[in-house]
């Protein structure tokens, strides 16, 4: 199985791409889409295109995402983070692949035993998970790549047959 972890975003979307065994779990490709454009719908359409093409040249037969969360004082972060999501959905949905979604809360349980790690635990996790000589950067990378092992274990753990929320 290939999954395909995005931690969305509008100026940096993190990806990561695992291959996910029985006996290993290994890192296909990971890195950022910096969406081109200084519109909205520039940069929409920037990951759109970039993603698209992510998707074509590697692959992947699941897609997992991180859900929203919005804090009552910034909910301008939400609304342009809701504009990424709805693209990277749609991306999923027209190559035809399973999406899970996943509260940042989750992942960084699934990784670090609890729901409140910053931003450098989740990057020293994923080194040490994948057995990387240094950590992900920027955490954006770190991050897609958690959601990556969050979806895998989920997927074993669970099967095909969970409660996969429909975009």
């Amino acid at each position: 199985m290939r999954i395909l972890g995005i931690d969305p975003g509008l100026n940096i979307t993190g990806y990561g791409f695992v291959d996910a065994s029985t006996h290993s779990l290994d890192i296909v490709d990971a890195g950022v889409i910096r969406p081109a454009g200084r519109t909205l719908e520039d940069r929409i359409s920037s990951l759109f295109t970039d993603l698209n093409d992510l998707i074509k040249e590697i692959h992947p037969t699941v897609l997992a995402v991180e859900q929203i969360y919005s804090h009552y004082a910034h909910p301008r972060t939400a609304i342009q983070m809701a504009h990424a999501r709805g693209v990277i959905l749609l991306s999923g949905r027209l190559g035809h692949l399973p999406i899970y979604h996943y509260s940042a809360t989750q992942i960084k349980r699934q990784l670090t035993g609890h729901g409140r790690a910053d931003k450098a635990q989740m990057q020293r996790a994923v080194m040490m998970l994948f057995k990387l000589d240094r950590a992900p950067k920027p955490a954006d990378v770190a991050d897609a790549l958690a959601i990556g092992y969050c979806c895998s274990q989920h997927l074993s753990t669970n099967g095909r047959r969970d409660q996969r929320m429909r975009a």
